[in-house]
């Protein structure tokens, strides 16, 4: 009988407790009022927003080790991953001051705000609409230093040392993204003129783009790329499940980048814009991957996965600059442009014999340039800045970077040897390989003309 009434009354002695102590805490929080609903939505959809584009770094990571050979797929992830280790220390350290403290130079150039994030938190007092919590902030942004810096390591994939790719991935992280980052998201002198990049078309992926180009230039082809009368050999990738996998993970990351770059998401106004550019960005992904498609069927006479992954990825990229600002139709044909492009320029690198193992600059290079472009054609901002902008800021990374490059290819570290290069990074680098149960790696089964390759460094 005892046991029989006390299994009946611990259920309600559980909930009677629980209601007290939610009371007692009830009394001890401050009021919920509208302002602080407002605060907790915007903050906590932005903080999931920003987790999803840090998982971006696991799509990066999949389409470039998929695109490339084997022998080098620890290497790659390993980039990959101190992309996002060392992107996260340097730009807390200084990459956000840099990004959005107070202009310094009195023309909009830089700015700075002392070391680490330096802002107070939000109290009860100062919460509402639109008011972001300094921390949330900073690791949404953060996300998108990394995405910059990462962009690179595909496009130098197989014959870029180490220690040289580090050393590149501190200076972006630090200096190049926040200073260009600064002209326009942190009031600087392109931001004064009216230029819109809503999301990063230019800031984060033509960055990277003409970084990757620059660093494609420098470093040479990769052994046995192009033959000395100018044709190139095809280098497929290992895997086109990895790449496949990883456009996947990108595509569903960006709804972070682009939804979360509204940044107020609470009330009707913010949540129509907020599902306008999810639409956006889902119509441009799927109008690229189309007709990027259609177009190497048509020139290659077979439908490549490749290319159509490419495809997807730069339609994304091309609607990112403009996702805010455009109809559904016009994000379409942006995102189809975008598709087109990517063919074309994958063709125009072979032509000007740059091997860029993974297409980083066509993908966010020229579609980054074009989704710049396309906010001034389709959005309503001015055509003549917007053509400025997403000219000025491609250069800025490309000539800077490729300044860098250059000086690690005069010290002797920014390329590994021939040997180094066909044994494969990861057990030259690294002292392990990916795939051990397949035995040792090979090289590609074409011959190898070494007549056109560049001087070591």
């Amino acid at each position: 009988m005892l046991s029989r009434i006390l299994k009946r009354s611990l259920p309600i002695a559980l909930l009677l407790t629980l209601v007290s102590v939610s009371l007692a805490f009830a009394q001890e929080q401050e009021p919920i009022t509208a302002e602080y609903a407002y605060y907790a939505i915007d903050n906590v959809v932005l903080f999931i927003a920003a987790v999803l584009v840090l998982f971006m770094q696991a799509g990066f990571a999949m389409v470039e080790a998929g695109f490339n050979s084997a022998k080098n797929t620890i290497n790659i992830l390993f980039k990959n991953f101190m992309d996002m280790s060392v992107g996260v220390l340097l730009y807390f350290i200084i990459g956000y001051s840099i990004m959005y403290g107070a202009d310094v130079t009195g023309a909009g150039l830089f700015g700075w705000g002392g070391f680490g994030i330096g802002s107070a938190d939000v109290t009860a007092a100062n919460a509402g609409p639109g008011v972001l919590n300094p921390q949330v902030d900073w690791l949404f942004q953060v996300a998108f230093a990394a995405t910059a810096a990462t962009i690179v390591s595909g496009a130098v994939a197989g014959r870029m040392q180490f220690r040289a790719y580090l050393i590149y991935s501190v200076i972006i992280t630090a200096i190049i993204y926040p200073i260009s980052g600064f002209w326009v998201w942190g009031g600087g002198w392109l931001s004064a003129l009216g230029f819109h990049d809503f999301a990063g078309s230019l800031l984060v992926h033509a960055v990277g783009g003409f970084a990757g180009l620059a660093g494609a230039i420098v470093l040479g082809p990769r052994i046995g790329r192009f033959n000395k009368d100018g044709s190139a050999n095809p280098m497929p990738g290992h895997s086109l499940s990895l790449a496949a996998l990883g456009v996947f993970i990108l595509w569903i990351g960006w709804y972070g980048f682009n939804p979360g770059s509204q940044l107020a998401f609470a009330g009707t106004a913010n949540t129509n814009a907020t599902m306008l550019i999810a639409v956006n960005t889902t119509l441009a992904a799927a109008a690229g991957a189309v007709l990027a498609m259609m177009l190497s069927w048509f020139m290659f006479k077979k439908p490549d996965l490749g290319m159509t992954l490419n495809g997807a990825l730069a339609g994304l990229v091309a609607i990112t600059a403009n996702c805010d600002a455009v109809t559904n139709n016009s994000a379409i044909i942006i995102g189809a442009v975008g598709g087109i492009l990517v063919v074309a320029a994958t063709m125009l690198l072979e032509k000007m014999q740059v091997d860029d193992a993974v297409g980083a600059w066509p993908v966010h290079g020229v579609a980054g340039i074009w989704g710049g472009i396309a906010a001034g054609i389709f959005g309503g901002y001015p055509l003549g800045v917007q053509v400025l902008g997403s000219l000025i800021i491609p250069v800025w990374a490309f000539v800077t970077l490729l300044g860098v490059f250059y000086a690690l290819k005069v010290a002797g570290i920014l390329r590994v040897s021939m040997t180094e290069e066909i044994e494969g990074l990861d057990l030259v680098e690294h002292g392990t390989v990916n795939y051990p149960e397949f035995g040792a790696s090979v090289v590609n089964a074409q011959p190898v003309d070494t007549s056109a390759l560049p001087a070591r460094g």
